[in-house]
């Protein structure tokens, strides 16, 4: 009843094992569970799997579920390791055990302490963190020591400050690791006999980090999409919604001002997105987090001058890191990323010496002809390049390739400039190759050739000799209709014009016009007294292409994926969410998971296995030998030290020496005649990647095509729109 009542979709479903844990992080007892993700609810349930036969047809119905426990999505919360003591308010929530059935003592409800299960390592942690303390007031002590004496002095007291450094590093590992596959939710529980909420943990373990990974992105995303502005956020013109797979609707996320400074009344130009992976962010906040790195947005005053916000996206919601001005409002941006290492050279080619590749950098495009070059936030934005387009022309469009810098001019020119020794861009010697009469307003790069637009024809130019036109085409026959968008779909080439509502499609390599759209017969069904419309932006995503009007309407578009001709078959969707203005930019923030995000604890453990090796030169006095820790980092023996063993026993004659020791803990294994090597640091494996995806937009405000109200608020700030979608796993 559940699972089909009214909206209600399905989202995810697994079966997952539910962990209960005791006061000491001692397992009480696991069972698996199935757990259903529907959009607006949480269901637990037991798992039945001597399936019924049906008396008529005996045909075994397969598993049964009964039901455990449902929850409203917006009461269920996350929580990681260490993280818990933000997780809710400590003053009004009292915590217990999810299977133990019984409350959290009141001094721990208190302190906001959660049972979080083996051998709760956030505490461990803390203790080798007081143990650290005590060990440096040690160290402080031996160093005031009058005798000299082999085994305590100095160099072995800061070997043990060494020693529980590694230890802490190591314990702060297995937090990480325990995080991959703990999936820890925090629900609500009924009151306590003074009526204070009980909030109750129930902790599952997911069959991997992959999986780990798309319940928390899934759970984050199904809570946006009970907004009122995703409730619904696109409209379906003649389709079957129940066809539709799940998140098959990009979410907005958020639409937030595009420039903190108010005062000025800023329009918009460009933006692109520079992705920084950050090894700070915890697993959950990776899950949740927009594509990391840096969205940086452009734009300025008319006549006047720039402006440039910058973005951190390594959250829920973007926070602006820096805004500073530039001459001339800023009219494109290009992204430059910094070349893999597997890409140059050939096989059996020797290096090439050429011009070494800049960091990550990202170029900008203004009105007074300038081209600027900034390096990367993370290296402080530095101005890496700045020069003047020869004549001053603004530069409207930019693109790249391994050899050059395209930038696209007001009088029907492209400027090429060549990488220098610095792996810049050299201004001095810049190529202008004329294609047309008319502005160039969009470039493409493609492997052999560059696409350039002048009014309604589409010039191609060899690359990389950049020899003279190879060929001239027309996209469209009205000459008032010039080519203002450009994007590459598989073997074709979407279109878009600076007049009109059509978008046209191209072949690569023929050139042939293969298919056109009327975009006018989508943005009628919510607006259907504007006849007129224009596309002003293009981007493809994911097999999708997204379009923007000058209506302030996004019109989603599906396109085949396949090899070959991406023709458009489907109706596509409306968003109900767009701008009060027209859409003057749809870009693209992409970034990848890091791959050690992938391991398991069982492939650490793999890993570790091959480390571990018997060590018998460490071995103690049988009487000795107890399940411990041997607090040491570099010293293996003390025996070449100068002074005498400080012991009560002789040390025995010729003790072996030993070599200085890589590093590692030794620990002492549950067979108390082998000394074992500690699980040494993950190690990153090739693993796939995950992809983690949004589309911002931007125009001027925000309008709720939902509304009856027909007027948008045309005269409010430039704003960002910010679309999310599920984890590409």
């Amino acid at each position: 009843q559940l699972l089909s009542s009214g909206q209600r979709q399905l989202l995810l479903c697994e079966t997952l094992t539910e962990t209960v844990y005791g006061d000491r992080g001692q397992l009480l007892k696991s069972k698996e569970r199935k757990v259903f993700l529907l959009s607006d609810l949480l269901v637990c349930a037991n798992v039945n799997c001597k399936g019924q036969l049906e008396v008529n047809s005996l045909v075994p119905l397969g598993p049964k579920y009964a039901l455990k426990w449902s929850t409203a999505l917006p009461q269920v919360q996350v929580v990681e390791v260490g993280q818990e003591s933000g997780a809710y308010d400590k003053d009004a929530v009292a915590v217990a055990n999810a299977g133990a059935r019984r409350h959290a003592p009141a001094g721990q409800a208190a302190h906001n302490k959660v049972y979080l299960g083996p051998p709760r390592l956030f505490q461990e942690l803390q203790d080798l963190q007081k143990d650290l303390a005590v060990v440096e007031q040690i160290t402080l002590l031996v160093s005031t020591l009058h005798g000299t004496y082999q085994n305590l002095n100095m160099t072995v007291a800061q070997d043990w400050c060494l020693a529980l450094q590694r230890m802490m590093k190591v314990k702060e590992e297995e937090i990480h690791s325990a995080n991959k596959c703990r999936l820890r939710l925090l629900l609500p529980g009924k009151p306590d006999k003074s009526g204070r909420p009980i909030s109750v943990m129930v902790v599952f373990i997911t069959p991997s980090p992959l999986s780990k990974i798309s319940w928390v992105n899934r759970l984050h995303l199904a809570k946006i999409g009970l907004r009122e502005e995703n409730q619904p956020g696109w409209l379906c013109p003649d389709e079957d919604r129940r066809s539709k797979a799940p998140f098959w609707c990009p979410i907005l996320s958020c639409h937030i001002p595009a420039f903190s400074s108010k005062a000025l009344d800023l329009q918009l130009g460009a933006a692109v997105h520079n992705p920084v992976h950050s090894s700070l962010l915890g697993f959950s906040a990776v899950s949740t987090s927009l594509p990391q790195g840096f969205l940086w947005v452009g734009g300025g005053q008319a006549g006047g001058a720039g402006q440039v916000e910058i973005f951190s996206l390594n959250r829920s919601v973007p926070r602006t890191v820096k805004s500073f001005p530039v001459p001339a409002p800023v009219l494109c941006m290009e992204f430059i990323p910094e070349p893999h290492p597997e890409d140059p050279a050939e096989p059996g080619m020797p290096p090439d010496p050429a011009p070494p590749a800049p960091r990550p950098a990202v170029c900008l495009g203004l009105q007074d002809g300038s081209l600027l070059v900034y390096g990367s936030v993370d290296s402080g934005t530095p101005c890496l390049l700045s020069c003047k387009i020869p004549g001053m022309l603004p530069i409207l469009s930019l693109r790249h390739s391994p050899q050059f810098l395209f930038a696209g001019l007001q009088d029907g020119s492209v400027a090429a400039f060549p990488r220098n020794n610095d792996g810049l861009w050299d201004a001095e010697s810049v190529r202008m190759l004329r294609v047309g009469s008319g502005p160039v307003r969009a470039l493409l790069p493609l492997e052999e050739s560059l696409w350039a637009s002048s009014q309604n024809f589409v010039t191609v130019l060899g690359m990389p000799e950049l020899e003279s036109q190879q060929h001239v085409f027309e996209a469209h026959a009205e000459p008032g209709a010039a080519v203002a968008q450009m994007v590459r779909a598989g073997s074709g080439v979407w279109m878009a014009f600076a007049a009109g509502a059509a978008i046209r499609l191209f072949h690569t390599e023929s050139r042939e016009h293969l298919q056109e759209i009327n975009l006018a017969t989508r943005t009628t069904l919510l607006l259907p007294r504007e006849r007129l419309v224009r596309v002003t932006s293009l981007l493809l995503c994911q097999g999708s292409l997204w379009v923007g009007t000058d209506l302030g309407i996004i019109v989603l578009l599906p396109v085949p994926r396949l090899e070959g001709i991406p023709k458009i078959t489907g109706k596509g969707m409306v968003s109900l969410n767009g701008h009060a203005g027209p859409v003057q930019f749809l870009a693209l923030a992409l970034s990848t998971l890091a791959p050690d995000a992938l391991r398991s604890e069982q492939d650490e453990a793999e890993d570790s296995q091959e480390e571990k090796s018997p060590d018998p030169e460490g071995l103690p006095p049988r009487e000795m030998r107890k399940k411990g820790i041997l607090l040491q980092y570099r010293l293996r023996s003390t025996s070449h030290l100068p002074g005498q063993l400080l012991s009560v026993r002789e040390a025995p004659p010729g003790s072996p020496g030993h070599a200085e020791e890589d590093g590692s803990i030794y620990e002492l294994a549950d067979d108390p005649d082998v000394w074992v090597r500690s699980r040494p640091c993950s190690r990153d494996s090739p693993r796939k990647e995950i992809s983690s995806v949004a589309i911002v937009s931007g125009g001027r405000g925000y309008r709720d095509f939902r509304a009856e109200s027909t007027h948008g608020s045309s005269a409010a700030d430039s704003s960002l729109l910010i679309w999310q979608l599920p984890l590409a796993l």
